[in-house]
């Protein structure tokens, strides 16, 4: 049985080369995600407050959350994905939780995070 995890825990190591920058909930982030319309491919950028981070190696995902022409959009991307072209930090939040899901009730200036500092 430890045989196949060995081989498994390989394989995903090698998946896992992509540099991902250090990021935590309540920054905010810009992704870069690889679209195909047809024939052609272009990047979209998601801009947004990462609310929830989820750590399990390859199968590692983080929700961001924006707020679009005044309706919130949400969107989980998986962290090691190939549509995903890069991951920059814009701002870094300064929030005690772990998953900010209590900004999915807050609206305007209520929603804002503070910046941290230093």
């Amino acid at each position: 049985m430890s045989g196949k995890n060995n081989i498994i825990s390989q394989i995903e190591a090698e998946q896992m080369t992509k540099e991902i920058p250090a990021f935590a909930p309540g920054d905010t982030v810009v992704v870069q995600v690889r679209v195909t319309e047809g024939n052609r491919e272009r990047l979209q950028a998601f801009e947004g407050v990462v609310i929830g981070k989820r750590n399990r190696g390859m199968n590692s995902s983080f929700t961001v959350r924006k707020i679009s022409y005044g309706v919130g959009v949400e969107r989980t991307f998986q962290t090691f994905s190939k549509l995903i072209d890069s991951i920059s930090v814009k701002r870094r939040g300064d929030v005690r939780q772990a998953k900010l899901y209590y900004l999915r009730d807050l609206s305007g200036k209520a929603a804002r995070i503070k910046e941290k500092l230093g």
